[in-house]
């Protein structure tokens, strides 16, 4: 019953927090066009007066439910400000009396001024809610790494809403299985897991995203391989992700940021557990799950794309072959 009380507890904290983050508009975020939210309804030219209406209708129908796919998804946003100005926006306020404005979305392009296929692109939240800010997209420009930037991205990842969440529930998780018993049960044990997993979460994120890597010069962002290589080959590199990442100059080097963030996290954290929950034993047990735990997400980093840009195909087949359905079905006006 106690645990009950503090899940709806917790659940009661977590919507005042998941609602602002709803609110709040992301730096990179594309911008609705100011003529779908300007143009008056008494401008629009009767259906009767448009030529050519089928094709235009299907072209239409495509781009508007692609665009909402593709929202859906979270392709379209990203976190590299020099990705973000690589984007392709069209012309606000651009329409020229078209009655069918097409709406405003942004195409990601590559260093070479080419768009980034859907398969290849890294967005800022995976399904809409995992923070996915340490990932770049294939052949994007990614943001020059350093101490402020290294910091703010920390920050970022640290103090996520969706951070929380996962918090209480590994916390919940942790109390219930009784993982550490010198914490004790109850309200006091929940209590006594939560401060320590947000301890062990932050230092984790800042050590190992933020001091070591911009001491080390270590560029420890996730670089996606992409379809270009076999599945095997892709878990492979995946999993060597863990003990292999990239200088600040594009070469290869032992992830010494990554694993010696792990390992210094585990020794600060025996100051603050109890003796009984910082032997060796238990220590390496936490090391060994925070790394499965880092290859399981990268897992998702490297084929949510694929994935998702598989929806949207898929979308985009449907939504045309309506379409054009719905444009078979108009009978000219005589």
């Amino acid at each position: 019953m106690v645990r009950l009380r503090l899940s709806l507890a917790l659940l009661v904290l977590c919507i005042p927090t998941i609602s602002r983050a709803q609110l709040t508009q992301l730096p990179d975020a594309p911008q609705p066009s100011s003529a779908l939210l300007s143009t008056p309804a008494e401008s629009q030219t009767p259906e009767s007066q448009i030529p050519d209406v089928a094709p235009a209708l299907v072209n239409y129908s495509t781009s508007a439910s692609v665009a909402s796919v593709e929202d859906l998804t979270g392709l379209s946003f990203y976190l590299d400000s020099p990705t973000a100005t690589l984007i392709a926006q069209s012309t606000q306020g651009d329409n020229h009396g078209d009655p069918r404005p097409k709406p405003s979305h942004p195409v990601a392009l590559d260093a070479n001024g080419n768009p980034i296929p859907l398969n290849r692109q890294q967005p800022q939240r995976i399904l809409g809610f995992m923070p996915n800010f340490r990932s770049v997209a294939g052949g994007a420009v990614p943001h020059a790494p350093g101490w402020k930037y290294n910091f703010k991205i920390a920050t970022r990842q640290s103090f996520d809403y969706s951070s929380f969440l996962f918090l209480g529930l590994t916390t919940i998780s942790a109390e219930g299985i009784n993982s550490h018993p010198a914490l004790g049960k109850g309200a006091d044990g929940f209590y006594a897991y939560l401060w320590r997993g947000f301890l062990d979460k932050t230092d984790g994120t800042y050590i190992g995203a933020w001091l070591l890597p911009s001491l080390l010069h270590e560029d420890t962002r996730y670089y996606a391989m992409g379809d270009r290589r076999s599945i095997p080959i892709r878990i492979l590199y995946v999993m060597s992700r863990q003990v292999v990442t990239r200088t600040y100059g594009g070469s290869q080097t032992p992830n010494i940021a990554g694993l010696g963030g792990k390992v210094l996290t585990q020794v600060i954290s025996r100051y603050y557990y109890p003796a009984g929950s910082s032997d060796f034993s238990v220590l390496a047990t936490k090391f060994a799950y925070a790394s499965m735990r880092d290859i399981a997400f990268t897992s998702v980093r490297e084929f949510y794309p694929d994935i998702a840009a598989h929806y949207i195909r898929k979308h985009r087949e449907k939504a045309a072959q309506q379409a054009a359905r719905d444009a078979a079905s108009i009978t000219p006006a005589p």
